[in-house]
């Protein structure tokens, strides 16, 4: 392996899935203006929109939490187009 090439800047970060509200802390060197309280302790904040709390393949649901709608769009748009040419 290459020496010095990692960064040494790890801390811990807590990631927080924004579907159901579950967090874990583990470190990373990421970058991020929130912050969140955890037992007392202040620890940076990323926002995830899915994790493998939420994931259909780790949960065995098949049914995905889309929490800013994007499924929802991507099938508006392409209804009318997919549904003329395999009718």
């Amino acid at each position: 392996m290459k020496k010095d090439i990692h960064p040494e800047s790890y801390r811990l970060v807590v990631f927080k899935d924004m579907s159901n509200e579950q967090t874990f802390i583990t470190k990373s060197t990421v970058n991020t203006k929130d912050t969140i309280e955890i037992d007392g302790v202040t620890y940076p904040l990323v926002k995830l929109e899915i994790s493998n709390s939420s994931h259909p393949f780790f949960t065995g649901k098949m049914k995905l939490v889309d929490t800013a709608g994007r499924v929802d769009k991507f099938k508006k748009r392409y209804e009318g187009k997919y549904s003329q040419k395999n009718a």
